[in-house]
């Protein structure tokens, strides 16, 4: 049982050590956390309601956990193999798909929670 909590306890670290990692490292991750505190901003300014919040929560949790998958499909791939490849690229282009899926998503959800203030 102690191997079991240690081994959880390790797992967490290691998560806190690549949270950080992204966030010092990756740009694009710096760039949808700065994006993710100004809807935070924005949902305490126009007081969004509980479900309003949930969704946001989730669009702004999946951009960055896709993003986040999606730099390590890269690294493997430039790791793997770092000269340019068609299928390397092929790999890459496709996880970037992933993000915009993501980032499509959260465009609609934000549209939906925030458009009704703009309109009036």
């Amino acid at each position: 049982m102690s191997g079991f909590i240690i081994g959880r306890i390790k797992g967490i670290k290691y998560a806190v050590k690549g949270f950080f990692l992204l966030l010092s490292t990756e740009n694009s991750i710096k760039t949808q956390s700065a994006i993710a505190l100004v809807f935070t901003g924005l949902g305490f300014y126009f007081e969004i309601n509980r479900v309003d919040w949930a969704l946001q929560v989730f669009a702004l949790g999946l951009i960055l956990s896709v993003e986040s998958l999606n730099t390590a499909v890269e690294k493997v791939c430039d790791f793997v193999h770092p000269d340019h490849h068609e299928k390397i690229g092929l790999i890459k282009d496709i996880a970037a798909g992933a993000v915009a899926f993501a980032a499509l998503t959260a465009f609609i959800i934000a549209l939906l929670i925030y458009w009704p203030f703009f309109i009036g």
